[in-house]
């Protein structure tokens, strides 16, 4: 079995590569990476495939929404395009697949939501394969809330969604929702692509259960890889077919490029990744 590739995802630096791309960019190809994963680059797609070329980099997979009318995120929500737009953007950037981030809580709780999901994400995957892109899913943890004849939203929603859909499956958000992690990474075979590389202490209830209340990324108890409650060394070897661990961050515990750093030993120090 092939290790994966690392990566880190540009959101875990918002800030910084908002204020210097170039400079953010460069600073991640000098800690030894080769790969991003970018979020909101439907709106500059030639700027930044630019910045990656200039720093050496690629963006083999990037963040877009493409299945709800806004994005939500624990620190605002942002405007969704056409999947047609959306597309149009990654293969000028050079991705290879496009993987929705995140779908409102209560979608998730009935079965007639996540039956909309998985047929919004198949149409998708069909409009993608026009741009010579595959499409995919990241989780947090309301994919675990609801259970329908004993199984979670979220392994209905993988019945559900074809083969060709890939999915990246964040470690972190899973353990948060109740997760056997190991297990479910192995459940999912070849279809896990991807794994969201992050580490620290899961909250002690779901936050994106019903009655919850709201929460920032602030909040979160998030560490470097290894320093954690997550069990990334079992998931990591439960793979079959990852292709990338993408670091990352919804909130670094200090300085974010020393954070990222120090995740990437973790996966080259150990052996983790080629």
């Amino acid at each position: 079995m092939a290790k994966p590739e690392a990566s880190v995802q540009l959101y875990s630096l918002a800030q910084e590569f908002s204020d210097d791309m170039d400079g953010s960019l460069e600073r991640l190809a000098a800690i030894g990476l080769r790969h991003v994963e970018a979020f909101d680059f439907v709106r500059r797609p030639n700027e930044i495939r630019a910045a990656l070329e200039a720093a050496g980099l690629d963006s083999p997979t990037g963040h877009a929404p493409l299945l709800s009318d806004t994005l939500w995120t624990p620190d605002g929500s942002i405007p969704t395009p056409k999947p047609e737009v959306v597309f149009e953007a990654a293969a000028t950037v050079g991705m290879t697949t496009v993987i929705d981030p995140f779908v409102a809580p209560e979608r998730w709780l009935t079965e007639d939501g996540v039956q909309d999901i998985a047929e919004r994400l198949n149409a998708a995957a069909e409009v993608a394969a026009g741009f010579g892109l595959s499409v995919g899913y990241h989780n947090h943890a309301q994919e675990f809330i609801a259970s329908f004849d004993g199984r979670t939203a979220y392994e209905r929603f993988i019945e559900l969604t074809e083969d060709r859909v890939a999915i990246e499956l964040d470690l972190f958000w899973a353990l948060t929702g109740g997760q056997d992690v190991p297990g479910l990474v192995a459940r999912l075979g070849d279809r896990l692509v991807a794994q969201h590389i992050k580490d620290g202490v899961a909250p002690a209830s779901n936050p994106f259960a019903p009655g919850a209340p709201e929460f920032a990324s602030t909040s979160l108890d998030q560490r470097r890889a290894g320093e954690g409650d997550v069990p990334l060394v079992a998931s990591l070897e439960a793979a079959t077919a990852l292709q990338y661990a993408v670091i990352e961050y919804d909130h670094a515990p200090g300085d974010v490029f020393e954070d990222i750093a120090a995740s990437f030993a973790f996966l080259t120090d150990g052996g983790f990744v080629r």
